[in-house]
Order: structure tokens, then sequence, then C-alpha cells
């Protein structure tokens, strides 16, 4: 018997893994490959096409830092249309449930919200191989697709959405949202407070190192020597609507010193191209995801990060952005409502500006007192944020922390299953 089949098996379910560049994927990974050096045989199911762009294929199969990666054909299709995205889904589900019964000596199984019906597969395989999940809730549905007006709270596909919700939370051993908010929501569900944490996703520190300005290869490429950057980094989506800062930039074009960044993709990146094509500001710049090796450098070109909590996205998506900026020791602009996560660790700690969506007078006024900030005011703000990432949000202490959790709830399913029935 080899080692690996001796091994307790780990079971992921996640569409999204890397090298695809998505966030939720790469937060799986931490996991598996902690897992992985804790001797478990961890097994990833996950899609061999890339998520924003299905054109990049990736290898079946993998041993990638440890972690057995399994990439399922037809799995992702992209997403240029709601019918393109459940295609995928579906045909990853089904997969994932026909493969994960057939998976040896599986001893656990984590799943997460990508795609959002994942659980049903992780759900189906725990009933019948009769093994524990932990949960890892990312976002929240059909909450989200509510709050957006994409269906209504009465439909029969919510009805059937949260059906399946409470069977996934009273059965999995251990549950995981991001923040209070999305707390309160998921027991509003199902009763699980004795088995739900609160706990932030980390910012992925492998990938970040704060660079100087003078030394940054990025900020001589784009001409932003001298210049104030302002910079929002990631997915965008309609759901963080990025309206008011642009407005704002509008307004503020004559101003020669600042200049306002948005890298990365979505199907909200559209609002960012539309005004630069109608209006031809010279203060706005958009280019694509830049290259995980490259992505400290873009990232330190900024001297303050913009994170934008969408106004019906509280309790359902999380602002992972603002993790990666405080990591890097840079001040926040957020854009959102009040209260929000990313509000209580901005206004509570004095970690920059807060404004609401639609206020553009107030984004106006606020980065004007940015630009005029002493430059030591705002390196103390980014060193309040960098403290925090540090002593309390870093990978290393909510990856142990998670995987502590994946490892309490097999264990306590092996002390329950030793339990004689009656």
């Amino acid at each position: 018997m080899s080692t690996s089949e001796r091994k307790k098996t780990l079971l992921i379910l996640s569409q999204v893994y890397p090298p695809d560049p998505t966030s939720v994927g790469q937060h799986i990974a931490d996991v598996a490959e902690a897992m992985a050096t804790r001797g478990y045989n961890v097994v990833v199911m996950t899609a061999n096409r890339g998520y924003n762009d299905p054109t990049v294929k990736y290898e079946a199969k993998e041993l990638r830092n440890g972690v057995n990666v399994r990439r399922l054909p037809l799995s992702s299709f992209g997403k240029k249309s709601i019918f393109l995205r459940l295609l995928g889904q579906g045909s990853f589900l089904l997969q994932c449930i026909v493969r994960g019964l057939f998976v040896g000596r599986l001893s656990c199984l984590l799943v997460s919200t990508s795609p959002p019906m994942c659980s049903v597969a992780a759900l189906l395989i725990s009933i019948v191989r009769r093994r524990p999940i932990t949960y890892w809730l990312m976002d929240l549905n059909p909450d989200q697709m509510i709050e957006m007006g994409w269906i209504k709270e009465s439909s029969p596909i919510v009805k059937i959405f949260n059906w399946f919700n409470r069977r996934i939370l009273r059965r999995s051993s251990g549950i995981v949202v991001l923040d209070r908010f999305m707390a309160k929501r998921v027991l509003l569900k199902a009763d699980v407070k004795d088995k739900l944490t609160v706990m932030p996703p980390w910012p992925h520190e492998g990938h970040l190192e704060a660079v100087e300005h003078q030394d940054n290869p990025f900020r001589k490429e784009h001409g932003l020597d001298g210049k104030f950057v302002i910079m929002y980094s990631g997915n965008h989506s309609v759901c963080t609507p990025l309206r008011t800062v642009l407005d704002a930039a509008l307004s503020l074009g004559d101003d020669p010193r600042l200049v306002f960044m948005f890298i990365g993709d979505g199907t909200g990146k559209k609002e960012v191209d539309d005004t630069i094509e109608e209006h031809k500001p010279s203060n706005i710049r958009s280019l694509p995801y830049q290259p995980l090796s490259q992505i400290k450098y873009s990232l330190s070109a900024a001297d303050v990060h913009l994170v934008v909590v969408g106004p019906t996205e509280v309790g359902v998506r999380h602002p992972c952005k603002i993790y990666g900026a405080m990591a890097l020791g840079r001040p926040i602009l957020l854009l959102g409502p009040d209260p929000c996560h990313a509000s209580d660790l901005v206004d509570e700690n004095n970690l920059g500006w807060h404004i609401q969506h639609g206020d553009v007078q107030a984004a106006i006024s606020m980065i004007k007192q940015m630009v005029d900030q002493d430059v030591g005011v705002l390196a103390e703000m980014g060193q309040r944020a960098k403290n925090i990432i540090n002593e309390q949000l870093s990978q290393e202490i909510l990856c142990t922390r998670f995987c502590d959790i994946i490892e309490g709830g097999l264990q306590h399913n092996t002390a329950h299953s030793r339990i004689p029935a009656h």
C-alpha cells in the first residue's frame, strides 16, 4: 500500500483553482496546500479552462504543490451569458458528483460557493459516503440574486435554493462565513451557531510585496512618476458600481497630479471603458488583469486603493480586495454603505476615507484632501493597516485556523461514528 493510499483524503470541490487568477481559487489553494503539509492526500476537482477566459486550457491532471488537481472537461464556458455560466456549472457539478462518489479513502470534504450550487454536489457525496463537510461561504445565494433584482423572493428557484441551503448548513460539520453581516443572514436560514465561524479571507501574501515608488517598474512603464494614483484592482462587477468615483475623476480632470487606474476585468469593466471612450479623460486609465508574477508592482504603484461595496452587497458578498491593500500598507478609499464590514475596518481604525454611493461632491472633496495630505499621515494610515494584517489577519494565522476547523469536523465525525447505536 502506497503512502498516499494510507493518508486521509480531503476532497475539495471548486470550479476555480490556480493557475487561474480568480481570488476564490487562490484561497482554496492556500487551504489545500496547507492540508497537504498536514499529511492529507488532497484531491481538488476543478474546471480545466479559465473562469474569465475559457480559451485558456489547463492540464487535466497535475500534482501542484503537493495537491492532486483533477481538471474536469466542459466545466467552464466563460461569463458572456447566464446560459453559458449555468451550462458550465451544471456540467461541473454532475462530474463532481459522479467522480466524488468513487474517490478512494475519502475522509472529508471542503466546498465553497464557486459555483453557487456546488454545495449540492458536496451534500450528495457526503450523504452517500457518510463523510463530514466543511462549508466555506464566499458569498450568499439566492440572497445576492434577490438583492440585485435578478429574481424575486417569492420565486420557486429561491425556495429550492434555500431548501438546499438548509440541508447543507445542517449537514456541515463546520461553516465559515466572512463577516458578521453574512453570519446574520445564514442564521436566519438555519440555527447553526454552534458550528459557525466568522473569519475573513486572508491576503495573498505570497504575491504581495511593497515596492517603493522610485523602484517600481510599473510606475515607470505607465508614466506614473510624480502622480498620485488611486487604484481599483480586481474583478469589476455590476454589483460594485464605480459611477461615483468615475464622475468625481471626470470633475478632477484638470488636476495634473491625479491618476485613477482600473485594473482587471469583469462585467462591470464596461462602465469604466465606456467612460474613457466617451470623455477621453487623461486621468482615467484601464488595464487588464496583471500576471501574478507582476502583481506586487501594479498594486504597489497605488498611493490609495479603492475598495467598493455595492449598495445591495452587505451580507451577501465580501470586500476581499481590502486585505491586499492593507497588507501592502496602503490607505483605503471606501465607496460603500454604512455600516458594512469594510467600514468597520476603515472607520474604526482610521485607515482612510469613506464615501457613499451617489455622493459625487463628497468624493471630490475627499480626493482633494488625499492629494493634499501630508505623506507622513498617509504612511501612518498604511502602517496601521499593515499592522492589523500582521497581528490579526495574516495568511499564517487565518489559514491555520481554517485547517483546524476542517480537522475539528473530522474528529467530531469520527467520535460520533464510534458511538454505539441503541
